[in-house]
């Protein structure tokens, strides 16, 4: 019975945030205001708030643009972690698009829908990317490509990192910045999560999204750290094979040290 309340708690909450929200946002991506970049992150906290999701963040975002953030990537709650705490748009697979409710949101936030499959828009697509952190858009990378169980860091594509090459000649001074961010779910009701418990937070595989958003409600409270790294800087001279190593490096490290407990 409590599950189900929290659960017609969280959704009233996000329906009257939704209310007041979308008419703003609306507006400003029929407009191209920029005030459609900060409403969604009124909109993150509200639902962060709803949902239980307690956020703390370590270090700070950086300020130099363009700005691409590489995070680890574990539940669709990191798009409202994220989002909660800082302007940010997505790069998201084409499929997405088309789910219920999330494709709605995506589109809300101007994500930007790449097609892996299809090679010839590919170049149009990084472009698109390219041109958004040009503009001063905070682009979000989750370079895995997938979610994970919430306990490691899967390897990281390096193809995805070629946004930043194209970026680069766009950039004023002619860098691109790539921070790394990890995102752990730590705590449950101010209880360390343990190894066994953290797979709760997570929504790997074919997981399906109801018993998932259940087992959300039913815990009420999680705690999740998030931590911005050191910037990489990435120029024309860089290798983008050895930038990934870095960044997959960085991200590895603050995600294992937070996992446990440091």
């Amino acid at each position: 019975m409590i599950v189900w309340l929290r659960l017609a708690f969280a959704f009233l909450v996000l329906v009257a945030a939704t209310v007041i929200l979308l008419p703003i946002q609306l507006v400003g991506l029929r407009f191209n205001l920029k005030i459609r970049r900060h409403v969604p992150r009124l909109w993150h906290r509200v639902a962060c708030w709803g949902l239980g999701l307690r956020v703390r963040v370590h270090g700070t975002l950086e300020t130099k643009r363009p700005l691409l953030l590489a995070s680890n990537h574990v539940s669709w709650k990191d798009i409202m972690v994220l989002g909660s705490v800082a302007d940010v748009v997505y790069i998201a697979k084409s499929e997405v698009r088309g789910w219920p409710v999330f494709g709605i949101l995506a589109r809300l936030q101007a994500t930007i829908f790449v097609e892996r499959e299809q090679r010839q828009k590919t170049g149009d697509q990084v472009d698109e990317i390219a041109r958004r952190m040009a503009d001063g858009e905070i682009v979000v990378l989750f370079p895995e490509g997938t979610t994970s169980d919430g306990n490691r860091l899967l390897e990281i594509k390096t193809s995805l990192f070629g946004a930043a090459a194209s970026a680069v000649p766009h950039a004023p001074e002619g860098v691109v910045f790539i921070q790394p961010v990890s995102i752990a779910y730590t705590g449950v009701h101010g209880m360390a999560m343990g190894r066994f418990h953290r797979p709760l937070a997570a929504w790997p595989g074919d997981i399906e999204l109801l018993p998932h958003l259940l087992g959300i409600a039913r815990e009420g409270a999680v705690d999740v750290d998030v931590d911005f790294g050191e910037r990489v800087d990435y120029s024309r001279s860089s290798n983008r094979k050895e930038v990934s190593r870095t960044v997959e490096a960085r991200i590895r490290a603050m995600l294992g040290a937070r996992l446990r407990g440091r």
